[in-house]
């Protein structure tokens, strides 16, 4: 089969100048091409991983005995014996003047947090947590936004071997405590509200409720952040305000601790019952970090990078890991395209001179949409435009192209809360396919399986990861036999990592994701990408956004509905009907077109984006909304009985 032609090709002095073949140099590989220096990195794990510590000089107190004790999914051990602190690796690779952390928001307003005064702010927030009783093991939580607080906060937590967590102020107090009160914190950190689309968000009365609801809590930081009093009332902790935490003057020390010692706890969106807590190691995030920014993104010190996120989404963890690197990282504090300035990321991006952007599909495709065009600002610094969250449509590059940069890298990554990091993406010597991500990350063993567990090529498979990574999970919270943690990832493919992905590895090296595999369309026994059918409809100028599921009928038919938000103005009627179905049966196939398209009011997600697939099918099916989906982590819940109403009424009808 015939390679097809890539939608963009890497500047040949691009790659030589980046850090990616600097690593390559390093390690002894005379050649630039990317195949070779995976290949090397998926078959000699230990001398890939070794020269990713050696190539970033990572500053152990005790050495490693050896790069990895035990291969075995799961428990493999990575670098035993050696002794390390995250923080002490994000806060010494920036000059004492040098800008580490840009705190923007949706008005355009911003102030600038040099590595100095970073340092001194951890220390003075890390000797408060000690005082109140933080020691190494202790758990320390955020309720916050997108701000340089967040950051500070996790630093001096992770300087003292304590144990990280944070979620958005968007969430209720309850969904916070099904979280936060799993881990039983010692110290909460909850901040005043946060700005969204022109509103200033009150947090306070929600801040005194979780805190209530934590009954471990020894004290309370309380952050001003949007210039609300906080009111003189009990809490039923030691408060403390965060001016008084953070401006003392203190000597920064990091505690050294194992490289497999806990650094933080990120939980699955919790669809159904209690959130999954996901632990991750100080050693095993640092390596995989400075891997994934410093070799993939091309960070060093001079650069900038600004990712939309809130700080319940993995990316946010992965945007801190930015000062690993030596650059700079933006917060941002926001709607990314509130009604008043619906170009405001590009318009900082531009004032700023950001050099990765990075977003989601849906911002891109809405900003195609609606017909914002960022090429109005200066966006020549803009080397890399990262994308993540659920699948890129090809449609998105041309644009990306057209609007930002003819040589902008468009970097579309997969990967996931549960590796805190991307399985494939792009690199600076790969090429393009548009709707195509360029090839696995290095070190990623990555293949699609099939139902009998072989590889497969240029076939749909199963997303599964054969060899272990450093950022693979330590195990999950309250799980002390592993159970659930093997059955969430080993117990398909013993041995072998199932992300629950649907993939296709093509001919030429890159990787298609199709969706879930566990919301995968079945019709005739013929297996369906549900992101294939999103990606054709949702160009259409009368879609908003579309949502396709199969499900599986008491009688043992398959139902098969395409449900679409309309765009302002538009009508469902049979005209729009036969022109969704025949821009399905043209752009994906004949079997894609669905048995029924109908008009919804919305589509419900997860709060980091995630269309609500499985969960919907279900309620389709006539399974009770309790047993379906924890209404406080959607972030529309109101749609949930929607849709509970539509299964109901065709069941009815079918009786």
């Amino acid at each position: 089969m015939s390679v097809p032609d890539p939608f963009m090709t890497p500047d040949p002095q691009a790659v030589a100048d980046s850090n990616l073949m600097d690593f390559a140099r390093h390690a002894g590989m005379a050649a630039s091409d990317y195949a070779a220096l995976y290949q090397w990195s998926v078959t000699d794990l230990e001398g890939f991983w070794a020269t990713v510590w050696e190539y970033f000089d990572i500053d152990a107190d005790t050495p490693y005995e050896q790069v990895l004790a035990d291969e075995r999914m799961p428990g493999a051990r990575w670098f035993p014996g050696a002794t390390l602190n995250y923080a002490h690796h994000a806060l010494r690779n920036l000059a004492d003047d040098a800008v580490a952390v840009i705190a923007l928001d949706e008005t355009g307003s911003c102030y600038e947090v040099t590595a100095s005064h970073l340092r001194a702010q951890v220390a003075s927030v890390a000797a408060t947590l000690r005082e109140l009783g933080v020691g190494t093991g202790d758990r320390v939580v955020g309720y916050l936004p997108n701000t340089p607080h967040a950051i500070v906060a996790f630093l001096a937590a992770a300087s003292l071997g304590a144990v990280w967590s944070v979620c958005g102020q968007d969430y209720a107090p309850k969904a916070a405590a099904d979280r936060f009160a799993q881990l039983e914190p010692t110290v909460l950190i909850a901040a005043d509200g946060y700005l969204f689309n022109g509103t200033t968000h009150d947090r306070r009365d929600a801040a005194l409720e979780l805190a209530g609801a934590l009954p471990t809590l020894k004290a309370t930081l309380l952050v001003d952040h949007v210039g609300l009093p906080w009111p003189s009332r009990a809490y039923p902790s030691l408060v403390v305000p965060w001016e008084d935490a953070s401006t003392r003057t203190e000597p920064l020390a990091c505690t050294p601790v194992p490289f497999d010692h806990p650094l933080w706890v990120v939980f699955s969106s919790g669809t159904t019952g209690l959130p999954k807590g996901i632990v991750h190691g100080h050693g095993g995030v640092v390596v995989e970090h400075l891997k994934t920014l410093g070799l993939h993104s091309d960070l060093g010190p001079g650069d900038r990078l600004l990712w939309y996120t809130t700080t319940h989404w993995m990316m946010w963890n992965l945007v801190v890991s930015t000062l690993l690197t030596g650059a700079t990282t933006c917060t941002y504090d926001g709607s990314p395209a509130p009604l008043a300035e619906p170009d405001i990321l590009w318009k900082l991006a531009a004032r700023h001179r950001v050099t990765v952007f990075g977003t989601s599909p849906q911002y891109l495709l809405g900003m195609a949409k609606f017909g914002i065009d960022p090429s109005v600002h200066d966006l020549s610094s803009i080397r890399v435009v990262g994308c993540t969250g659920s699948t890129l449509p090809a449609s998105a590059y041309p644009w990306v192209r057209d609007h930002v940069g003819e040589r902008v890298l468009l970097a579309s990554i997969s990967g996931g809360t549960d590796v805190v990091s991307g399985f494939a993406g792009s690199a600076p010597n790969t090429r393009v396919w548009a709707g195509e991500l360029s090839a696995p990350h290095l070190g990623v063993a990555l293949a699609a399986y099939d139902a009998e567990g072989f590889p497969v090529v240029d076939r749909v498979g199963e997303l599964v990861v054969t060899r272990p990574m450093p950022s693979m999970p330590l195990y999950f919270w309250n799980d002390p036999d592993g159970r659930r943690y093997r059955e969430a990832y080993f117990s398909v493919y013993p041995g072998v990592w199932r992300h629950g992905d649907w993939i296709t590895v093509t001919g030429h090296g890159s990787v298609i994701v199709h969706g879930r595999s566990d919301s995968t369309l079945n019709r005739n026994g013929v297996r369906l990408g549900s992101a294939d059918i999103h990606d054709v409809v949702e160009r259409l100028p009368e879609i908003a956004e579309a949502l396709v599921i199969g499900a599986e009928e008491p009688d043992g038919g398959y139902w098969m509905p395409l449900f679409v938000v309309l765009a302002a103005g538009a009508e469902l009627d049979d005209t729009l009907r036969d022109r969704i179905s025949e821009a399905i049966r043209s752009g994906a196939s004949p079997r894609h077109v669905p048995d029924d398209i109908l008009e919804v009011p919305g589509i419900p997600h997860t709060r980091t984006g995630k269309k609500l697939e499985v969960p919907v099918k279900r309620l389709l099916q006539g399974a009770p909304v309790g047993q379906v989906v924890n209404l406080a982590t959607v972030d529309a819940p109101d749609l949930i009985d929607h849709y509970a109403r539509l299964g109901a009424e065709r069941r009815g009808r079918s009786a």
